[in-house]
């Protein structure tokens, strides 16, 4: 088995989908606007949190002017914002903002990963470069001893969740993505709640708001409890 810092360093060298290469790496040199003089990432993205962590936490992709430009798993963008305000208020984060790799931000109890972890075009990565990315998810479940649960941010991530845990030869039967929506996957399983992801699409139109998302963070502690 991997250790996390050679996981790390293997996701972080990554070469494997020419198309995200490629566009990584050109948002990186062409930059934001707002971030001209700032250095960018540029390159696949590791998870973050702690790595005793009990919940897994899974979002979809780098953001381009996000995670692809501070080198950490949302931060720098509104989808951050949103998630590390939530987790700032019910505990797990020891501060509400996330703004690079060096601001002491610290998460405790949570390890918080992504199904790609190259920005893609669109926010649409292909299926071959789910493929191609979703070992990664794998070798950090493995690494998390003490896991209890996972929480699926949207539903791409929910679907390769289950993948996982059923290419594991575990007989899941096919579950509904809702938000709030709440799964024991079976004895010595993690449980997996899902939600909305924090995206700007959804947290400006409503759909997502802050109290359905401290909600989930609720639900999350009090699992927790429950598995003490």
């Amino acid at each position: 088995m991997e250790t996390w810092d050679s996981l790390n360093q293997t996701i972080i060298n990554c070469r494997q989908c020419p198309r995200l290469v490629a566009w990584r790496e050109l948002v990186a040199m062409v930059r934001k606007r707002a971030y001209r003089e700032q250095e960018y990432w540029g390159k696949p993205v590791p998870g973050f949190g702690d790595r005793q962590a009990r919940v897994l936490v899974v979002g979809l992709a780098p953001g381009a002017h996000g995670a692809n430009r501070t080198g950490r798993m949302f931060t720098g963008d509104g989808s951050g914002e949103f998630l590390y305000r939530a987790l700032h208020q019910a505990g797990f984060a020891n501060q509400p903002q996330s703004i690079s790799r060096d601001d002491g931000l610290e998460i405790e109890g949570l390890y918080i990963s992504a199904v790609c972890r190259c920005a893609p075009p669109d926010n649409k990565p292909t299926q071959a470069e789910i493929d191609n990315c979703l070992p990664f998810l794998e070798q950090e479940i493995d690494l998390l001893q003490d896991l209890q649960g996972f929480v699926a941010l949207g539903h791409i991530a929910f679907d390769n969740i289950l993948r996982l845990v059923r290419q594991s030869g575990f007989a899941v039967p096919r579950l509904k993505f809702a938000h709030g929506a709440f799964y024991y996957l079976g004895e010595n399983l993690p449980w997996l709640l899902a939600s909305y992801h924090p995206s700007r699409q959804n947290t400006q139109t409503g759909r997502l708001t802050e109290k359905m998302f401290a909600a989930i963070w609720e639900k999350v502690r009090v699992q927790l409890m429950v598995g003490l």
